[in-house]
């Protein structure tokens, strides 16, 4: 059996993968990605922390 749980493989399969900062995020993907739960308070630490750190501040939080 493989991994998509068929006896044949998937034949359509993403020809790119992706990190997070390569395509747009928002403050709550942020927050989601981080593992919290988007309240105010974190939703405007997103937002901080996108606007310090730019697009790229979502590549820690993602494996």
């Amino acid at each position: 059996m493989t991994t998509n749980g068929k006896e044949q493989p998937a034949l359509h399969r993403p020809t790119e993968l992706y990190t997070g900062s390569e395509r747009p995020y928002d403050p709550e993907d942020l927050v989601k990605a981080s593992g919290r739960e988007p309240t105010p308070s974190s939703l405007e630490w997103a937002r901080r922390l996108i606007a310090e750190e730019g697009p790229g501040a979502i590549e820690r939080y993602l494996p």
